[in-house]
């Protein structure tokens, strides 16, 4: 082989296997997708894709989506990007799912040769509503639409910008789910005054936050005696507090939420 080609194949084998370590999924391991993201993306196939493909994702003369492999994808990525766009000159419309229920697409897609779709779960997002409202007491800091408090994050098109997985782990292990721009701040002005809130926007001269009661505040960094910012969520988490029903039912409805 020519040192030229040979150097070529190198650098190609190099950047495939660091493409592989940043992204375990990319090739789509079925262990690597949470299960509520399978059972999500399931209800999805059932609504939109089961007209054409069959429940059995065979329905298609030349296609098997049970056998995990794609003539036109082999990556999580070019999956999604098949569905957004989908062949319209071979009668597959294109679809415009958000990121969230593209994630669930993907995840049910690699694994409908080892998960009956039978013994998946979908949550009851009626219940899960409940579950929230009461129970959980989840509007006490967070804002659903009209109702709630704007002590926490704003929920009201989380279902849009979260897989089911990440909102899963959010209700569990709040603060691995944290985005840095909600995290927890303790601010002490020059005149003592302590203020505990959360980040909202931060430039070099200025941040704005909201306070434990949900108040908006902008402060002038110059006037300040203290700035902290914690990587701890103040949120509880509802791993004993919640069944793993009431989980799945809370998942399934922050995932209807889309904005109005």
């Amino acid at each position: 082989m020519r040192p030229s080609i040979l150097y070529a194949a190198i650098l190609l084998l190099a950047s495939a296997a660091l493409t592989a370590g940043q992204n375990p999924t990319m090739l789509g391991h079925p262990e690597d997708y949470p299960r509520v993201d399978v059972e999500h993306g399931a209800r999805l196939y059932a609504e939109h894709c089961d007209r054409c493909h069959g429940a059995n994702g065979n329905g298609v003369s030349g296609v098997d989506l049970r056998s995990g492999k794609f003539r036109n994808a082999t990556t999580d990525q070019q999956l999604r990007t098949v569905i957004t766009n989908g062949f319209p000159t071979a009668g597959m419309p294109a679809f415009k799912f958000d990121p969230a229920d593209l994630t669930g697409l993907v995840a049910y897609l690699r694994n409908m040769n080892s998960i009956d779709r039978g013994s998946l779960r979908a949550g009851n997002a009626a219940h899960g509503q409940t579950v929230l409202e009461t129970k959980g007491a989840c509007l006490s800091c967070h804002r659903i639409n009209d109702k709630g408090s704007r002590k926490g994050p704003n929920l009201s098109d989380i279902g849009a910008n979260r897989s089911a997985g990440s909102l899963e782990r959010s209700l569990t292990d709040p603060s691995s789910q944290m985005w840095p721009i909600n995290r927890p701040i303790r601010i002490v002005t020059r005149d003592g005054r302590v203020i505990n809130g959360r980040r909202l926007n931060e430039d070099t001269y200025t941040v704005q936050i909201a306070d434990e009661e949900g108040r908006l505040l902008s402060l002038n960094k110059a006037e300040l005696r203290e700035f902290t910012v914690s990587t701890k969520s103040t949120m509880p988490s509802y791993k004993e507090e919640l069944t793993s029903e009431e989980l799945a039912d809370v998942v399934s409805y922050l995932l209807t939420l889309k904005g109005q």
